[in-house]
């Protein structure tokens, strides 16, 4: 298991800006409807490990399906750097793109496929 480390992240124009501490032992791929079209690769963090920086007024919501997941991404370059909801213990998490955090070596974070299409309904 990867140490927990603190992180710094955003989208592509940086009006969104954030701080993480995550564990980057992996990130899951997901192929559900909103995860294949945009390219995510996520790891899930509790909300007291995530602290938006700028950029909040930024931020538009989009939700489907149980609308249970806010798919957050910015107005102004269209990039979805992180979402928020629940996990399945029902406690509030935040799901960030690893591919938003800075100086990552994408190659060196293991990636699971996640099968979110077979979920009854898209989140």
């Amino acid at each position: 298991m990867a140490e927990a480390k603190t992180y710094t992240g955003g989208c592509h124009c940086g009006a969104v800006r954030y701080r993480v501490t995550a564990d980057l032992d992996g990130a899951l791929a997901c192929n559900c409807s909103i995860c294949q079209k945009t390219g995510t690769a996520l790891t899930f963090v509790p909300t007291e490990r995530f602290d938006l920086l700028a950029g909040a007024d930024h931020l538009t919501d989009y939700q489907f399906g149980k609308k249970a997941i806010h798919h957050l991404f910015c107005d102004r370059c269209g990039i979805r750097s992180f979402s928020r909801g629940r996990g399945p213990d029902g406690r509030e998490m935040i799901a960030v793109n690893v591919r938003c955090l800075d100086g990552i070596d994408l190659a060196a974070v293991p990636i699971r496929s996640f099968d979110g299409r077979s979920l009854p309904v898209d989140g």
